[in-house]
């Protein structure tokens, strides 16, 4: 495709996520479009004050078809 896989290895935060696959991390959805939805399809848990914290997730970063998917299904397309 293209424009599904961005890389950024000069952010001074690369990679935001631990990764055995730093080769394959995709920095595409730096702010993850799907942190509004609690069934995001990612791994996350909440903090004390009830924020979602998704420090362990890598859906964003390793399956670019599978957050737009889930993007369609809240859009209602």
């Amino acid at each position: 495709m293209g424009y599904d896989f961005v890389q950024n290895r000069r952010c001074e935060f690369f990679p935001c996520h631990a990764t055995s696959d730093p080769e394959n991390f995709n920095c595409l959805f730096c702010f993850c479009p799907l942190y509004p939805y609690d069934r995001c399809g990612g791994h996350f848990s909440r903090t004390a004050d009830h924020l979602k914290d998704c420090s362990d997730c890598l859906f964003p970063h390793v399956d670019y078809p599978g957050v737009m998917n889930r993007l369609k299904l809240f859009q209602g397309l």
